[in-house]
């Protein structure tokens, strides 16, 4: 096998496959659900962090929490459907940290109502194209002109399974499904075109999490029950439970492993 930095057999250790000492993360939506379980799992595994969220006060108390374990870290406040703010967060991120080595594309939005396609209005669909595709693709682009400088790099473009099959069976969202599917097909482009070039862009695809983003919806009895008997392992998963998955796309432990799609479902997509 060959180890991270040296040559077959030269790391005894295999948990040193998830350590990020030394590295810079920058992560979308930072200021709470998953992206604050993503600065915090950077945090702990070594990395700086960068936290970025189109609110400051929230990317503010993330990255205070990342400084409270014991690593350095930035607040930005960046909306991601604005191309100058996003050229400007990730510049800040590189003159604050001093690089950039892992970016977590996970600010989103979810549908403002659940409306069949006939009753859809085309600015609820706009608003959430802009922020859930357009604006992955704003922070992918300019992530990656500092990492294909460097010929390193790992990207991990937050999905759903809601991207590899649809939701109306429990409930509609049309635009954040169809976001959601492209943003797979562009991670998996992506991954090929930057193959050859040291950089690994994968796609994280989370089921049923505590989450802000799914709030609105999980805090409703009727709704809740829905969603259990409708996933295998018959819950909801609390939010920290992404952090294993997310370490190891973000780590040396994934880097024959590019263009791929990471499922965190319950079990949804196996029935």
């Amino acid at each position: 096998m060959l180890w991270p930095g040296g040559s077959e057999g030269a790391v005894s250790d295999p948990m040193d496959l998830f350590r990020l000492d030394g590295k810079v993360a920058l992560v979308t939506g930072a200021g709470s659900g998953l992206g604050r379980q993503f600065s915090e799992v950077m945090a702990e595994a070594g990395a700086d962090v960068a936290c970025a969220d189109i609110d400051a006060e929230s990317a503010r108390a993330t990255a205070a929490a990342v400084e409270g374990l014991g690593r350095r870290a930035v607040a930005i406040r960046c909306d991601v459907t604005a191309e100058a703010e996003v050229e400007a967060m990730v510049a800040r991120t590189v003159q604050a940290l001093g690089g950039l080595d892992i970016l977590f594309n996970n600010a989103g939005i979810a549908d403002p109502e659940a409306l069949l396609l006939h009753e859809y209005p085309t600015a609820n669909w706009r608003a959430v194209l802009d922020v859930d595709l357009d604006g992955v693709f704003f922070c992918a682009r300019e992530a990656l002109k500092v990492m294909a400088g460097q010929q390193s790099g790992k990207i991990i473009n937050i999905a759903s399974i809601w991207g590899l099959a649809g939701s109306s069976s429990l409930f509609p969202a049309l635009a954040y499904n169809a976001a959601k599917g492209a943003v797979i097909n562009l991670t998996r482009e992506l991954g090929l075109e930057y193959a050859t070039r040291g950089i690994q862009v994968n796609a994280l695809c989370p089921g049923f999490y505590q989450s802000n983003l799914s709030r609105g919806a999980i805090d409703d009895p009727q709704v809740r029950g829905a969603i259990n008997a409708f996933v295998p392992m018959g819950r909801i998963a609390e939010a920290a439970e992404i952090k294993g998955p997310a370490l190891f796309l973000a780590s040396a432990a994934s880097d024959y492993m590019t263009g791929q799609t990471l499922v965190t479902d319950g079990g949804c997509l196996a029935k």
